[in-house]
């Protein structure tokens, strides 16, 4: 006997529905598996333009950084004990620095206005190529006082490291330019530190008034040219060289180059002459230049024997770099891109001994 089927009637669903396997959509809504994907899609895509925000705002940030570094336009409070001065010859003159008085006196009443400029040295420590002065009036008042937390620390910014020494040098000429009582004679020293610089490729210190003081006119360079002979000459006997007004030095100048001998003469007469005013140096210089009373008087006779070349100057290569040396009468000096007092005392006395006995 043979059994029948059962036969049962099922209905299909139409083929332009399609749903995921195990999945099933009542009244147009989403499974629970569909929904979780979604959304774990969408969170993946909103993360990701999240993070490209933030990859983009830090790449920004990084760039403005570099540029403000650069700039030395990052600022930061700099140790004093941690910065150094050796990279720029600054001329300083012996004795009261009145603009250094006035300017410790406004910094401890109003502040620093103005932030140093430094440059990372390594290990550490920072090289001052902007603002000697400041600097000098914050020691002086961490001195004065002994108030590490007010002054022992200075706002300095931080130029990025490498600038090219003579871009260093032409910034400090032009910041001092810009003081209305700046003389010529420290615009001379300017000149002459800067070509007694091993590390700068000049040599010549009226050349290198073409260079540090391009800002200036042609009429002011000159000027300046003449102040070098007699800083060069007579620098280190004046006390008060940066008070010599601009027509005493060139008149002084020229009698220089034209009375051999005057500068022995003038410094026989300021010999041991300590604590002497203004007044006093400049009245000597006059007299000498011819522009004084006594200018025929016994003091302002001279020698008349040539005593040859007012200066000589030369290079010698040095495993340590190029040393510079200037002769002139009265004084050999050597500059070189190394710590000399480094060296053993005795040893640097028969070094010096032999030379001269060499010389005689």
């Amino acid at each position: 006997m043979t059994r029948k089927r059962r036969m049962f009637e099922i209905e299909m669903p139409d083929e332009t529905e399609t749903f995921p396997a195990g999945k099933a959509e009542k009244d147009g809504r989403r499974g629970p598996m569909a929904t979780a994907i979604s959304e774990t899609a969408e969170g993946a895509r909103v993360r990701a333009r999240i993070e490209a925000d933030i990859r983009a705002e830090n790449d920004a940030l990084a760039r403005e950084h570099v540029r403000l570094k650069q700039a030395g336009l990052i600022t930061d409070l700099i140790p004093l004990d941690a910065i150094d001065t050796h990279k720029l010859i600054r001329d300083r003159a012996p004795g009261a620095d009145m603009e250094l008085t006035e300017l410790v006196a406004s910094i401890r009443e109003l502040g620093l206005s103005n932030a140093i400029q430094v440059e990372p040295a390594g290990e550490g420590r920072y090289e001052l190529i902007q603002g000697w002065r400041r600097l000098s009036a914050y020691r002086a008042l961490l001195e004065e006082t002994g108030d590490a937390e007010a002054w022992g620390r200075i706002p300095a910014g931080i130029a990025v490291r490498g600038v090219e020494l003579d871009r260093l040098y032409r910034r400090m000429v032009d910041e001092n330019l810009v003081r209305k009582d700046i003389s010529f004679a420290e615009m001379a020293q300017l000149a002459l530190h800067y070509a007694m610089d091993p590390m700068t490729d000049e040599n010549d210190p009226e050349k290198a008034v073409a260079f540090l003081f391009k800002s200036a006119g042609y009429q002011k360079r000159s000027y300046i040219r003449s102040f070098i002979r007699v800083v060069e000459a007579l620098g280190e006997t004046l006390d008060h060289a940066q008070d010599i007004p601009r027509a005493l030095g060139l008149a002084l100048a020229q009698r220089l180059e034209e009375v051999p001998g005057l500068a022995g003469a003038i410094k026989a007469d300021l010999k041991d002459w300590d604590n002497r005013s203004v007044q006093d140096e400049l009245g000597v210089l006059r007299r000498f230049a011819g522009q004084g009373d006594e200018a025929a008087g016994p003091k302002a006779r001279v020698p008349t024997a040539p005593t040859g070349k007012a200066r000589t100057l030369f290079q010698i290569q040095r495993a340590h770099g190029n040393a510079k040396c200037v002769a002139a009468n009265g004084r050999l000096e050597i500059r070189l891109a190394r710590d000399f007092s480094a060296v053993d005392r005795r040893k640097l006395e028969a070094a010096v001994q032999a030379l001269l006995d060499r010389l005689d």
